[in-house]
């Protein structure tokens, strides 16, 4: 979790990962912020991250964006 947290600030570094889950909700990420954190997250744990996965209930937190990757890399 702590190597998606410093993807996530790497992308965008004033915003509270640890704590936030309204990251969609409250217009804190973009679609250009999103966008990076896929192509980083399917650079980092060699997944792809299909349309169907990319809602607001995946992006909303630090949290659920880790548990789509464990998802996907079960898959």
């Amino acid at each position: 979790m702590d190597e998606l947290i410093d993807i996530l600030k790497d992308i965008k570094d004033d915003v509270d990962f640890e704590h936030c889950t309204t990251l969609i909700d409250d217009g804190i990420l973009d679609s250009f912020d999103i966008l990076q954190i896929i192509s980083a997250l399917n650079d980092e744990y060699d997944i792809s991250i299909p349309a169907s996965e990319i809602v607001p209930k995946n992006f909303n937190s630090a949290a659920s964006l880790y548990a789509m990757v464990q998802r996907l890399q079960n898959e």
